[in-house]
């Protein structure tokens, strides 16, 4: 039998309701705010609030990819991410796996120190320091090795190998296997879900970062998109897309509008990333957060 619904039930399903739609859209009014300024060959003053483009153009996008700076930046982003998301992955594999078994000695003095890590650290003058001694300046790994692997992500990832069945790799041993081969051929083929979630919050960690960039990396040919987009946003105007192409003034740009056009460049590979990833988030998240 159904449950009779009370006045309260009504009343907080009415109110959860309103609330998620008015969160939905201020969520997504910036985006699409953002997309329609990028498509307007109107100035960003005219268009207003609205989120259709005014005057549909791809002149914006064409003036931010004839910037050489953005291309290098592409392609420096993209190396970053693709490495820097692997060495995450298989560093939180490689340090989960001994910490979820039991009979791993000091196994809780080891999760502790780790855990330790998560809420004090030498700072950013250290981190300079150590970085600059290690002979990592200008270099990618840098911005890849001082974070290689995320205390965060190696609980999640620890605590969903501990809700696996003992009987799979109690039923490799007698097979032969040793750890390794248990973790190659057992474990990580079963947990695809929790390795697909820890990939996403990595991809988009590195894709979204700069900071470290903007303090280990002074070189132009081997700066991130997302500093160059910065310099834009921040700083640009639309002469400095390109200083050396002819005069705007017999084709006129917005810079409102270039500056939007240079976020949705650098915001749009990581979206087309997530629908691949997305179907193991919710589920790689619950498993994982089950056990401590």
């Amino acid at each position: 039998m159904f449950k009779r619904r009370t006045v309260g039930d009504v009343t907080f399903e009415t109110v959860s309701v309103i609330f998620m739609i008015f969160f939905c859209i201020t969520t997504l009014y910036p985006f699409l705010y953002l997309v329609g300024l990028s498509l307007s060959s109107a100035d960003a003053s005219t268009i207003g609030y609205s989120i259709l483009p005014q005057g549909f153009s791809l002149e914006n996008y064409a003036k931010v990819l004839e910037n050489s700076d953005i291309g290098v930046g592409f392609k420096n982003a993209i190396i970053k991410t693709i490495i820097g998301s692997a060495v995450n992955v298989v560093g939180a594999i490689i340090a989960a796996y001994p910490l979820s078994k039991k009979y791993f000695p000091h196994r809780s003095m080891w999760t502790g120190l780790i855990v330790f890590t998560m809420f004090f650290s030498g700072g950013l003058v250290p981190s300079y320091l150590l970085v600059k001694r290690l002979g990592l300046l200008e270099s990618m790994w840098a911005l890849i090795l001082p974070g290689a692997i995320s205390t965060y992500n190696m609980i999640i990832m620890r605590n969903f190998f501990m809700s696996l069945p003992e009987s799979l790799e109690e039923a490799a041993k007698i097979d032969g296997a040793n750890d390794f081969v248990v973790l190659i051929k057992v474990v990580i083929p079963t947990s695809m879900a929790i390795i697909a979630t820890i990939t996403l919050w990595s991809l988009v960690g590195h894709w979204n970062s700069w900071f470290d960039a903007l303090i280990y990396i002074t070189n132009p040919d081997k700066q991130l998109l997302q500093i160059v987009m910065r310099r834009i946003v921040l700083e640009g105007t639309v002469q400095m897309l390109n200083p050396n192409a002819a005069d705007y003034t017999s084709k006129p740009v917005n810079s409102e509008n270039i500056k939007a056009a240079t976020i949705m460049i650098t915001t749009l590979p990581i979206i087309a990333v997530y629908p691949f990833l997305q179907k193991y988030f919710v589920k790689g998240v619950m498993i994982g957060s089950l056990k401590g």
